[in-house]
């Protein structure tokens, strides 16, 4: 279905857009058609594909941000132990508010798969919610809230979220189900409407992905190892090492950039291209 180089290229395109706040699943459906590869999109291989270089992403977050997982899972381990979750303990707050903002995700993505898959074959429309995902990044700008926070050190800031604003994050992550709709994009956008900074609603998307990607992983990625996926092993693994590198490259970057820059310029570029792809569909 996928050649190396097509695995590559979609395994880059993954590595960059799934934390880059302009959809990665949007660009994965609209760039084929774009350059005119004949790739059946319905396929379940294709799904299974994505999943597994998302797969990638999700490993390089968790190393990459392995200190805090340790201290979270040590928190977490504490409020079992506890029986409660202490509102002081930080680490065991941001662990519980993980698992809570991923269950709507994780909920609906299984009760609607095959309806979503079906928008996989729908560059069109793609492009269509890739402006809708720029707009939603312009007005989070608009309507953040913005907040002063004395306390010190990215983790405590985000711990003293409430759990109903932690399910608001959770709601909005669900756009990114939709392809178009950029899941860092929506949960930062979450974050920033709930009194975050930049920086920290970032952090907590970073730290959101590893849980849903995997969960997703942990369903789709057994499919390779069926006899009738055996010959898609090699252009799978080259697109997951693609995915992963240009994750750890992207991930670098962005957690400098939203120490002090916004998401206007990632608005920008999705309305942008949306515009300019619906309209190459249209004239072709």
């Amino acid at each position: 279905m996928l050649n190396y180089f097509q695995a590559f290229i979609f395994g880059a395109i993954q590595g960059v857009t799934e934390l880059f706040p302009i959809s990665s699943l949007g660009h994965s459906v609209i760039l084929p058609k774009l350059f005119g590869w004949n790739i059946d999109q319905k396929d379940p291989f294709f799904l299974t594909f994505l999943v597994a270089t998302h797969f990638a992403t999700a490993i390089v977050l968790f190393f990459f941000f392995w200190k805090d997982w340790k201290r979270i899972f040590a928190g977490i381990f504490r409020s079992l132990k506890a029986r409660e979750i202490n509102e002081h303990d930080s680490e065991a707050k941001l662990g519980w508010l993980l698992i809570v903002s991923t269950i709507p995700a994780g909920i609906l993505g299984l009760l609607f798969e095959d309806s979503l898959k079906a928008l996989f074959a729908s560059p069109q429309l793609v492009a269509g919610v890739l402006i809708l995902n720029g707009c939603m990044l312009y007005g989070a700008e608009l309507l953040r809230r913005r907040k002063k926070d004395p306390v010190t050190g990215s983790n405590k800031r985000i711990a003293k979220l409430t759990w109903f604003q932690t399910v608001k994050i959770g709601l909005l992550q669900c756009l990114a189900l939709i392809p178009g709709f950029s899941r860092t994009g929506a949960a930062i956008t979450g974050g920033l409407l709930v009194g975050l900074t930049h920086e920290d609603a970032a952090r907590f998307s970073f730290l959101l992905a590893t849980p849903i990607i995997g969960a997703a992983a942990v369903l789709k990625l057994p499919e390779l190892l069926t006899p009738a996926e055996v010959n898609n092993l090699g252009p799978t693994l080259v697109g997951t090492i693609s995915a992963g590198i240009f994750a750890y490259l992207s991930v670098r970057f962005l957690t400098k950039y939203f120490e002090t820059k916004k998401l206007t310029p990632f608005a920008v570029y999705c309305v942008t291209i949306g515009v300019i792809v619906s309209l190459l569909f249209l004239v072709r």
